[in-house]
């Protein structure tokens, strides 16, 4: 048993790890939604495993591995969570892919996007002419979003965790003085406040980190 007590305390130490990273982190990367949800899971499963029958490692040097690597994730989610450009550089952005039934060719290859594959994408959502498509973004998590023309009561996120979606702006043909504008309209004061800002057939629709005050509306 003794032989196998380090094995143990490991296996044990990795799942109070992987437990810890997923309630601090957030529960995205058990379906993981961008590049560092996938990189978290690759390299924290790595660890465990090609760490955990190392003998050569002991269970300290084990344990301050998992100390070191929580720690950056949980600084790189804060600096995602406060600064923009962080946060574009680690997750990318939606890009287009469509736009009013024309296919950006030079997009999708620079995406690694083949013609069948955007097609296949497009007949997984019941699409079978490129031409119905108004606009088709390519997510962060690799999965199309689709807007076909004619659509109503499509949600536009046209603010997320505070930032404004300047895709979605000159998709619906405004700015960021509108949209401040408008959010003032609601009782808030910048768009930092906004955890998410949804634009609905022709209205925005806001949750704040804070709820407003009665009499802001």
């Amino acid at each position: 048993m003794a032989l196998y007590s380090p094995i143990i305390i490991k296996l044990a130490l990795g799942i109070i790890c992987m437990i810890f990273q997923i309630n601090i982190t957030g529960k995205g990367n058990l379906a993981p939604a961008s590049a560092l949800d996938a990189v978290q899971n690759y390299v924290l499963g790595g660890i465990i495993g090609g760490i955990i029958y190392n003998d050569q490692i002991s269970v300290l040097q084990f344990l301050l591995v998992l100390v070191i690597w929580s720690f950056l994730m949980m600084l790189v989610k804060f600096s995602k969570e406060h600064n923009r450009y962080v946060k574009l550089l680690i997750d990318g952005k939606p890009i287009t892919l469509i736009q009013n039934g024309k296919v950006d060719v030079q997009t999708c290859l620079r995406q690694g996007i083949s013609a069948n594959e955007l097609m296949f994408k497009l007949r997984t959502a019941g699409i079978y002419e490129v031409e119905k498509v108004k606009r088709a973004v390519l997510e962060q998590n690799g999965q199309l979003t689709i807007i076909e023309f004619g659509a109503e009561n499509l949600r536009y996120p046209i603010i997320v965790d505070g930032f404004a979606n300047y895709d979605v702006l000159e998709l619906i043909g405004q700015n960021s003085e509108w949209l401040t504008e408008e959010i003032k309209k609601q009782g808030y004061h910048a768009i930092s406040e906004i955890y998410l800002g949804e634009y609905l057939s022709g209205q925005l629709r806001l949750d704040g980190y804070e709820e407003q005050k009665e009499g802001t509306k």
